[in-house]
């Protein structure tokens, strides 16, 4: 029946979305193009929108009865207004921050908490009231990776599909199927929408749909994989590596400038890929390899052995320092490096 709920939101999602562009452009909702964006006139916003109204289509067709249901629901109808309202009013940060905060809070007194890790080598870490801030950070933080990434055409959405994917099969794999259905209902819903989304977009799914998506993979795979061993925890961790490791080194590179956090830049992988020559729908195409071989890895690492599993986030953490030595942590021009990857194109810079 899983299967079935995927195919209903995937339909609702493409029948939904051109409703909710018609709606958007009516009311004025659009991105206005800027010296930090790539698109070149006004687009359409509240995607997300389109993607939340088919999830919850499928979720209440699917007639789940699981504890944590009413956290997904609640929380997720925090993060979905609060990206409305900044899709629309263009929030401040710390306005965007407290709708994180409270969604994050609903979840982790949902049971969305990690409580211990069990050590490879035998034995027990408990979190004991670490494990507030731990959950907290995790879901918030996620959600704002998913944010971060969502600044070319089909990036988010499909990224957030890709990790879905990934969630979905090892939620299989573990017989854990509250998570598998909403997992599946997500990607039906997100895979509807990216035909609309991916390049030349047609609407941009906004912070709506970028907070939506980051809260609701962020709670799944902290719900996927709680209580169980240290080296089964990394596996989140390396699902959703492109963007984690993005916003790491975002933070970083602010940091060293001495910026806010919260202050916007052209330095994240896909802006660095454009300015190297990669054309608009390469760099996509590109990230999205990345992200599937961070899954593939992931899953690799679920069968594999202790030793196995080191070797792989060994690899791994070579893999991310190659990755920081391309696009460079304070923002240095990597273009000699990249121009090597990159295959001979006509198209212009933005493929615009």
């Amino acid at each position: 029946m899983d299967v079935l709920y995927f195919f209903i939101c995937f339909v609702a999602s493409i029948l939904v979305t051109p409703v909710i562009k018609k709606l958007a452009i009516k009311w004025n909702v659009t991105d206005k193009p800027n010296d930090r964006k790539v698109h070149s006139k006004a687009m359409p916003y509240l995607g997300g929108v389109a993607i939340y109204i088919s999830f919850m289509i499928g979720l209440i067709l699917s007639h789940e009865d699981s504890p944590y249901l009413w956290p997904i629901i609640v929380g997720g109808g925090i993060i979905i207004i609060t990206g409305i309202l900044d899709d629309i009013y263009d929030l401040a940060p710390r306005y965007k921050f407290m709708g994180q905060l409270l969604a994050a809070v609903v979840a982790l007194i949902g049971g969305f908490d990690l409580e211990f890790i069990n050590l490879p080598f035998g034995g027990q870490m408990e979190f004991g009231y670490f494990s507030i801030p731990l959950t907290i950070i995790w879901i918030v933080g996620i959600t704002n990776a998913f944010n971060f990434i969502d600044g070319l055409d089909g990036l988010a959405a499909g990224v957030s599909s890709i990790a879905l994917i990934t969630l979905s099969i090892m939620s299989f794999m573990q017989g854990d199927f509250f998570v598998l259905t909403i997992a599946l209902v997500l990607l039906g819903s997100t895979l509807g929408f990216l035909p609309y989304n991916f390049y030349p977009a047609k609407i941009f799914m906004g912070d709506s749909g970028a907070l939506f998506l980051g809260y609701m993979i962020g709670a799944l795979s902290l719900l996927g994989f709680k209580n169980v061993t240290f080296l089964s925890f990394v596996i989140p961790i390396i699902i959703l590596g492109v963007p984690i490791s993005d916003t790491f080194f975002a933070m970083m590179r602010r940091f060293m400038q001495r910026k806010p956090l919260s202050s916007a830049d052209k330095l994240h992988l896909h802006h660095r890929l454009l300015s190297s020559g990669f054309s608009h729908r390469q760099t996509v195409l590109l990230i999205y390899g990345i992200s599937t071989m961070f899954s593939l890895a992931a899953i690799i690492f679920s069968m594999a052995t202790i030793w196995g599993s080191l070797l792989i986030i060994a690899l791994l953490l070579l893999l991310i320092e190659l990755f920081a030595e391309l696009i460079g942590l304070a923002g240095k021009d990597y273009k000699p490096i990249l121009k090597i990857m990159r295959p001979r194109t006509n198209s212009s810079r933005y493929d615009e």
